[in-house]
This record gives structure tokens, C-alpha cells and sequence, in this order.
């Protein structure tokens, strides 16, 4: 019997009121399933929706209409507390922007969301530690954000998504904000780090070079997800 896909999307829709009675319809029903070690690419220009999706995807806002189903479970009717404690435990994110913790270490920073979850220290550094090391990072453990470049920072925030062992990671840009070499270079690590830990993932991306890594691209047109082929 197949395991159930770690995200699927059924006729997901979100709108927005924009004033004067009108509205702006983002998503118009859209069908996605992403199975455990499959990684998802998502292109579209800026505005296409691309962010809406992976906000209703992972349990940040509620679509306008639609489920949302994460392991086979249907979160559609979920309270916010059910909702926060499942994307603590089963989703990762990475953003275009780190938003790592200042004042504390890279290894710190990784550590932090499983020890929120409930795991021992001693866990957590070694969880921290291990993916840092994979990533390149291993010189670095102790070095706060504003002593690492953006590529370093962005690594970490990468490992940091996979603390928990999530069964699904969500990116939205995650190199965005990097020059063109760096961001090949922590791109491939994503992917590589993904694949290796067998996690679904779905990358949101405006680079279509990077889209090329992945097993399957979707674009956002008009509000509807058209698969890429070839």
C-alpha cells in the first residue's frame, strides 16, 4: 500500500477583497499532491501567487475554499493551535530571507526548533550539528549571523528548517536573495539535503535554471497550476 502524499491540495482557492466590492481571485482551484522524496518546483512571476500557495500549503492562512491535507490528514477544519503544533512537527520553511536569531549561534539557531518541540539538548546540538557539517558549515557552528556571509546565513536557515525532521519542506525564494553563483551553490545543497533525507519538498522560484533540478514543475497562470514538460 502506497504512503499517503505529505502535502496534497484539493481545488484550493484564495481570494482577497481589494476594495470597491472587488476581488482578486490568487488561486482558482488548484490540485497538487508532493510524495515523500519528491521535490516540487513552483515558478510564476512575482504576483502570480506563488506565495499564497505555499501560505495556504503550509498552514499559514486558510484558503478561501479548498482542503489541505498533510500525511492524508485533513486540516481543513483544524484549530489554530492543532495547526501550529503540526507545522512545528511536519513542515519546514526556508524563506528568501533568513530570519535567523541574531544574538544567537548558528548551531544555537538550529538546535532551537526541536528543543521547542520537546527534544533533549544534547539531541538537538548533535541534529544541529550533523546537518551543519553536511552543509558545509562545520567551522562556522559558533559563529553568530552577522559574522557569516548571506550564502553561510542562508545554509543555516536551511538546516534549520530540517531540525525537526520535517516530512515536508516549503521554500519561497530561497535564494532570491543571493548573487547568481551563490545561489547555485546553496540551492544545490537544498536539493542535495532533501533528497538525502527523503523529505517533500516545494520550491517556489522565479529562476528557471533552478527549476531544471527538480522532478516535477509546475507554473502559476492565471491561478491555476500548469505542469511543465520537458
Amino acid at each position: 500500500m502506497n504512503s499517503p502524499a505529505a502535502l496534497s491540495l484539493r481545488e484550493v482557492t484564495r481570494a482577497y477583497p481589494v476594495g470597491d466590492g472587488r476581488t482578486l481571485h490568487v488561486l482558482r482551484g488548484v490540485d497538487l499532491d508532493v510524495r515523500p522524496g519528491e521535490i516540487i518546483g513552483l515558478i510564476g512571476p512575482s504576483g502570480s501567487g506563488k506565495s499564497s500557495l505555499l501560505h495556504a500549503a503550509g498552514l499559514l492562512e486558510r484558503p478561501t475554499s479548498g482542503k489541505v491535507f498533510i500525511d492524508g490528514a485533513d486540516c481543513t477544519t483544524l484549530s489554530d493551535a492543532a495547526r501550529t503544533r503540526l507545522r512545528l512537527h511536519r513542515i519546514g520553511f526556508v524563506y528568501q530571507f533568513h530570519h535567523l536569531l541574531p544574538e544567537f549561534s548558528a548551531l544555537d539557531n538550529v538546535a532551537l526548533p526541536p528543543m521547542i518541540a520537546g527534544r533533549g539538548q544534547a539531541e538537538c546540538r548533535e541534529r544541529a550539528r550533523e546537518l551543519l557539517t553536511r552543509l558545509g558549515l562545520a567551522e562556522r557552528l559558533d559563529h553568530q549571523p552577522a559574522q557569516l556571509s548571506g550564502g553561510e546565513q542562508q545554509r543555516v536557515a536551511i538546516a534549520r528548517a530540517l531540525a525537526n525532521r520535517p516530512g515536508l519542506i516549503l521554500a519561497d525564494e530561497p535564494t532570491g536573495n543571493l548573487d547568481p553563483t551563490t545561489s547555485g551553490s546553496v540551492f544545490r545543497n537544498l536539493h542535495d539535503l532533501v533528497r538525502n533525507e527523503g523529505v517533500a519538498a516545494l520550491i517556489a522560484t522565479h529562476n528557471l535554471e533552478l527549476a531544471s533540478f527538480m522532478d516535477r514543475v509546475f507554473a502559476l497562470q492565471d491561478g491555476r497550476l500548469v505542469e511543465r514538460v520537458g
